[in-house]
C-alpha cells in the first residue's frame, strides 16, 4: 500500500494528539496538516491534495458539512471520514449523504480510524481510475449512496467492518447476479481478496451487521424498504438472503 497522505481537522485537541500520535508512527501514513477550523481546512485541502480528509463535524469556521461539500464538489480523489460526538441517525445519514465514506461515533480508536483510511486505499486501487468513463463513474457512486441510505435506515452503522464487505457484496451481486448462488466458494473469497482479509472473516463480518440490524428491532423499517413483510419479530435472513434482497432492489429500480 502506498503512502497515504492524510488531512486532519479536529476542534478537540486531546483526540487530535492521540490522532496525530498514532499516524506520526506510522510510515505508511502521512499528515500534511492539522487545523480545528475549517475554512483553513480547505486550504490545506486545496494545498496538499490528500488522498483522506479525516474531521469532525463541529469546527470553528465552515462546519463538518461545508468541508464535506467542498471535498465532494471539488477534490474528485479525495475521500472522507468523520469522526464525531454526534449519534444521531439522520445527522449520520446526512453526513453520508454529503459525502463521508465512513462515520465514527466518538470515543473511537485512532487504530479503527486508520484501519478504515486502508480500507478506503485499498478499495481506490482496485476500483475506477480517472480514465475511465465519468458516467460509469456516477453509476458507481449512485449505487454506493443508495446501498448506504437502506444501511442507515435500517440501522447498519458505518463504522463497522460488515458494512463495507456488505457493500461491496451487493455491488459484487448487482454486477453478476449468479455470485450470490456461490457465496463461500465465490462472492466471500472475492471480498476477502479486495480487502485483504480471509473469507471466514468477511462471513463474520457481514453476518454480525444484520445482527446489529435486527438488534436495533428495525424490521418494519426493513420491511417498509423492501415492500413487503419480509422477516416478522426476532427473525433474521441469512447473509446471501440480505445481499439478494438488497441487489434485486436496486436492479429493479434501474440502478445497474
Amino acid at each position: 500500500m502506498k503512502t497515504a497522505n492524510i488531512v486532519i481537522l479536529e476542534s478537540s485537541e486531546e483526540f487530535l494528539g492521540e490522532l496525530t500520535a498514532y499516524f506520526d508512527g506510522k510510515p505508511e501514513f502521512n499528515v500534511c496538516a492539522v487545523t480545528g477550523n475549517g475554512t483553513t481546512g480547505m486550504t490545506y485541502i486545496e494545498q496538499y491534495k490528500p488522498d483522506i480528509v479525516i474531521l469532525n463535524l463541529v469546527l470553528s469556521g465552515r462546519d463538518g458539512f461545508g468541508v464535506l461539500d467542498f471535498i465532494r464538489n471539488n477534490c474528485g480523489g479525495c475521500k472522507s471520514i468523520v469522526v464525531s460526538n454526534f449519534s444521531d441517525e439522520k445527522i449520520i445519514g446526512s453526513a453520508i449523504a454529503h459525502g463521508a465514506s465512513y462515520y465514527f461515533v466518538k470515543p473511537v480508536d485512532p487504530q479503527a480510524v486508520a484501519e478504515r483510511v486502508k480500507d478506503i486505499l485499498t478499495e481506490r486501487a482496485s476500483g475506477y481510475t480517472v480514465a475511465e468513463d465519468v458516467r460509469a463513474k456516477r453509476r458507481v457512486a449512485s449505487v454506493d449512496e443508495k446501498i448506504s441510505n437502506i444501511f442507515i435506515s435500517i440501522g447498519i452503522p458505518p463504522h463497522i467492518k460488515g458494512y463495507v464487505y456488505l457493500r461491496e457484496g451487493i455491488k459484487m451481486t448487482i454486477e453478476n447476479p449468479s455470485i450470490i448462488n456461490n457465496v463461500t466458494k465465490e462472492l466471500y473469497p472475492s471480498i476477502a481478496e479486495k480487502f485483504d482479509t480471509s473469507a471466514s472473516k468477511v462471513e463474520r463480518a457481514i453476518r454480525h451487521a444484520i445482527e446489529v440490524a435486527w438488534n436495533r428491532g428495525r424490521v418494519e423499517a426493513i420491511n417498509a424498504i423492501f415492500g413487503v413483510r419480509v422477516y416478522i419479530g426476532s427473525e433474521r435472513p441469512t447473509n446471501s438472503e440480505f445481499i439478494a434482497l438488497v441487489a434485486d432492489k436496486l436492479i429493479l429500480e434501474e440502478l445497474i
